[in-house]
Formats: C-alpha cells, sequence, structure tokens
C-alpha cells in the first residue's frame, strides 16, 4: 500500500495536477471576470467548446496556432456578447441564455464537424500545429525542477501572469472599482455617473476573451485535436471554483487545482485497480464538496453580517 502510495504522490503528481487544472482556471477566470459585475456566465462551457472548434479548424487550413488563438479569442467575444445583449439590453435571464448557449455549442460544434471534415466525434490531424511547449534548457540536468517546470505548455505559464494580472486590475485600479461597483451598487455606481451598462458589456467581452483561450489551450495545449463535447463540464468546473473562491483569481484557481488534484490522483489510482467508474466520477464530487462549502461560507458570512446589524440597531436604540 505505502509503495502504490509512493508512487501515486510524488513531484510529477504536481505538474499533473495543474495541467489538468488550467482549462478550469481559465474557465473559473472567465466566470470571474463577469461575476464581478453580477453577471453569472453559466455559458462559459459553449464559449470553450466553440473557442476549441475554431481553433484546431483555423489551426489546420492556416498552420499557425497565434491566428488559431486569434480566431478562439474571437469567437469566444461574438458568444459572449450574443448573451450580453440578450441579458443586459433584453432582460433575458442570464442562467437561460447560458445553458441555451451550452446546448448550441454542441450541437453547431457536432455539425462543422461533419460539413467541414465529414468525420463524426473527432478531428485529429498532423497539419493540426499545437501551441508550443516552453523548454528551459538550463533545467535539464536538475532533477526535480526538471520534472516539475519543464516543457510546460505556453498556455499554461501564461495562465499565472493572467491570474495576477486579472487580480491586480480587479482589485488595485480604478477599472476594477468600477466594475466591483456596478456589480455589488448598480444604483448606486449610476448616480455616480458610472456608465453600468458599459461595463457590464466590457465585462462580458473580456470573459469572452478568456473563454476562447480556454478553448484553444483545451484544443491545441492540452490535447492537439477536436472532440465533440471535449469540455466535459470543465465550464461548470469553473464556475464552481470560482463560487469557491468568491469571483477572487487567485482564489477561484486554488479551488481549481483540488479538482486538478482529484482528476490526477484518480488516473493514477486507476492504473492499480480503482473502477474507471469512480475515477470519471471524482471530479464532480469534488464540484459538490466545493460548492457545499462555498455554500456554507457564504451563508455564514451572511448571518454574521445580519448579526453585526442588528447589533447596531440595538445600541443605536440603546442611545436613544
Amino acid at each position: 500500500m505505502i509503495q502504490i502510495l509512493s508512487k501515486v504522490l510524488n513531484v510529477s503528481l504536481i505538474y499533473a495536477a495543474f495541467r489538468a487544472a488550467t482549462p478550469i482556471i481559465y474557465a473559473a477566470l472567465c466566470a470571474a471576470i463577469t461575476q464581478q459585475a453580477n453577471i453569472l456566465n453559466i455559458g462559459t462551457e459553449g464559449i470553450m467548446l466553440v473557442g476549441a472548434f475554431f481553433a484546431v479548424t483555423v489551426s489546420y487550413f492556416t498552420h499557425s496556432w497565434v491566428l488559431a488563438i486569434a480566431a478562439a479569442m474571437l469567437a469566444g467575444v461574438i458568444i459572449a456578447m450574443i448573451m450580453a445583449v440578450g441579458h443586459i439590453k433584453y432582460g433575458a435571464d442570464i442562467c437561460g441564455i447560458g445553458m441555451g448557449i451550452n446546448m448550441l455549442a454542441l450541437a453547431i460544434t457536432k455539425f462543422l464537424l461533419k460539413a467541414i471534415y465529414d468525420v463524426n466525434g473527432a478531428f485529429s490531424s498532423p497539419e493540426i500545429v499545437p501551441i508550443p511547449k516552453v523548454h528551459l534548457a538550463f533545467l535539464d540536468h536538475v532533477p526535480v525542477l526538471n520534472d516539475l517546470l519543464n516543457n510546460w505548455s505556453l498556455m499554461e505559464w501564461f495562465v499565472i501572469v493572467l491570474i495576477i494580472v486579472l487580480q491586480f486590475f480587479i482589485y488595485k485600479t480604478v477599472w476594477g472599482l468600477r466594475l466591483r461597483a456596478v456589480g455589488q451598487f448598480p444604483e448606486a455606481a449610476k448616480t455616480a455617473g458610472i456608465k453600468v451598462d458599459v461595463v457590464k458589456y466590457r465585462a462580458m467581452a473580456i470573459s469572452g476573451l478568456i473563454g476562447g483561450l480556454a478553448g484553444a489551450h483545451l484544443s491545441l495545449g492540452y490535447s492537439n485535436q477536436f472532440i465533440e463535447n471535449m469540455t466535459s463540464s470543465r465550464g461548470f468546473m469553473g464556475v464552481a471554483a470560482m463560487y469557491f473562491g468568491g469571483a477572487n483569481p487567485v482564489l477561484s484557481s486554488i479551488g481549481c487545482l483540488l479538482f486538478g488534484l482529484a482528476d490526477s490522483i484518480g488516473a493514477r489510482l486507476q492504473a492499480y485497480g480503482l473502477p474507471s467508474q469512480f475515477v470519471l466520477m471524482m471530479p464532480y464530487i469534488v464540484t459538490i464538496v466545493v460548492l457545499a462549502i462555498s455554500m456554507m461560507t457564504q451563508l455564514g458570512n451572511e448571518r454574521r453580517r445580519q448579526s453585526s446589524l442588528t447589533g447596531i440597531g440595538t445600541e443605536a436604540a440603546i442611545d436613544k
């Protein structure tokens, strides 16, 4: 038993967990930026799927991973703005639009896969140019760090930069202050002269860009092909992690690492006889646990807030 655990819980597990978590981190960041504006982006899954398809398609026809990423981001923005117009301009329920986008993405990618490539289920080709990996030559002869940090996909390094950038812009800039004001106190923000709808549209556009990046990484970085429904609920896991982290980019990313760790441990245990059904079930179990913890935390915070307000009201009454 100890021997099995030593093979499962080794240094390479850290990278495996991060690699599995990276698409979910992108999804969580996609959802976090709109949640700051009080828009729940349930359509993250659909944005990722469309982005993944167009990334593979553009890479296949142009042989350029840069153009592929640009196409995925553009597709993500278009999908996000469709959602934004429906919700902000016409007042449609954002959850309903999001679920509709997810179903539309699944159907349209399946249709285009057959129409363009005449295949069902999956498409792969040597002509698809993947997102390159970053090789750090100076780590070649460093045993632990070589296994841990070498040959990461460019998008895996970029997600770390993106987390830091979003954390800074949301909490340390005027733009972030306005974004949070629109999400928490829309009427006060409007009174202060902030164009609430414009801020929300911008948040949705940025969310679409990040969702497109998530899809591009999934099809050209994490793998090198397109498979029907290849997001496999990673968008929903990202939304769950976003709730866990309170739409904070750093805390949400930590929640994503829990999913990646569970997925990686499950995959390794499968080699030692763990039923495949249990392995497939593990990310969803973690999703439920993460959501339960986040909801209990939110309820606890709300009760403490209500208690403090009640205490203030009582003290004011006594003073009178």
